[in-house]
């Protein structure tokens, strides 16, 4: 017997939505084909989905025919890449979440303040390179607490720092506490740049994991909030895995294990989860819910009902 404990909030924020009906929409009112720079989320199954219906994924701008129509992905695309686009003529529709456009918006504030900028982040991760093309030569990128030492700025009172979204609340704190410590006179952005989704869905999966003998998240490998949530967990102590679907459950995970967490990354489509407590033959389900999401973000004009 075997008892899911569900995580709310889980799967689809509500930056994901937008994201995926902005291609959706764009299909439906553009001529095909329409391109997506980079996945416009990161989630395999999106992205296949998103195929059948006519979306081509491509890396970068130069695999996309001039005039064409191209969406830029959820996690923002740099100052660059927006230029190149205006010269070839592309027909732009913009899938950045709005809460990543508030870190761009951020870092060109406090460029123009000459301000050196510390990003905290993963490095190569889509979001991060967006946000280092804002202001280049004025962001350092910090992974960990222990890379604060070995920062060099220009002038040490006139430092400040953002923080990519998908961030671990309590891993970021210790990062900006090290930051202060180097930089007295550290400045930030006045609310925190981690998205409340990701937050939710960590404290989410932190309540269920008290109870729980193992945790699965649902995510892609690229996903890092659902890599966020996996890491927490096991900092929990207890057992995590990250699973694309069902079909990566091995059943050794569950030997021993009456209480199995479950949880979505923000990334992940809700389906899914449906799907692993089916496959784990679960005679009961409780849900857990610490919050209730109400935010809801517009299309952009580009998309809108006319």
């Amino acid at each position: 017997m075997v008892t899911v404990l569900l995580a709310s909030p889980r799967s689809f924020c509500s930056g994901v939505e937008r994201a995926i009906e902005i291609v959706e929409r764009s299909l439906t009112q553009r001529k095909p084909p329409v391109y997506v720079r980079k996945q416009i989320v990161h989630n395999k199954h999106v992205v296949t989905d998103l195929e059948a219906k006519g979306a081509v994924f491509v890396d970068e701008l130069d695999a996309v025919p001039d005039g064409a129509t191209v969406v830029f992905s959820a996690h923002g695309v740099s100052p660059a890449v927006r230029s190149e686009a205006a010269r070839r003529g592309l027909d732009v529709i913009d899938g950045t979440c709005p809460l990543v456009m508030k870190v761009h918006a951020e870092a060109r504030r406090f460029a123009a303040r000459g301000d050196t900028i510390v990003l905290v982040g993963q490095a190569g991760h889509d979001e991060i390179e967006g946000t280092l093309g804002e202001a280049p030569g004025r962001i350092l990128l910090v992974q960990t607490a222990d890379g604060v030492t070995s920062l060099r700025v220009e002038d040490p009172s006139r430092v400040s720092y953002l923080t990519q979204t998908t961030l671990a609340a309590q891993e970021t704190t210790e990062v900006v506490d090290a930051l202060r410590t180097r930089f007295p006179l550290l400045r930030g952005p006045a609310s925190t740049d981690i998205c409340y989704a990701a937050t939710n869905r960590q404290d989410a999966v932190a309540a269920v994991a008290e109870d729980a003998d193992i945790v699965l998240v649902v995510g892609s490998r690229n996903s890092h909030n659902s890599s966020q949530l996996v890491e927490l967990v096991r900092r929990l102590g207890k057992p995590a895995y990250l699973i694309d679907d069902a079909g990566d459950i091995k059943p050794e995970w569950l030997a021993g294990a009456h209480v199995v967490g479950l949880t979505a990354g923000a990334s992940a489509p809700p389906h899914l989860v449906d799907e692993v407590i089916r496959a784990l033959g679960a005679t009961t389900v409780q849900e857990r819910a610490i919050t209730q999401e109400t935010t809801q973000f517009t299309l952009p004009p580009a998309v809108r009902p006319t």
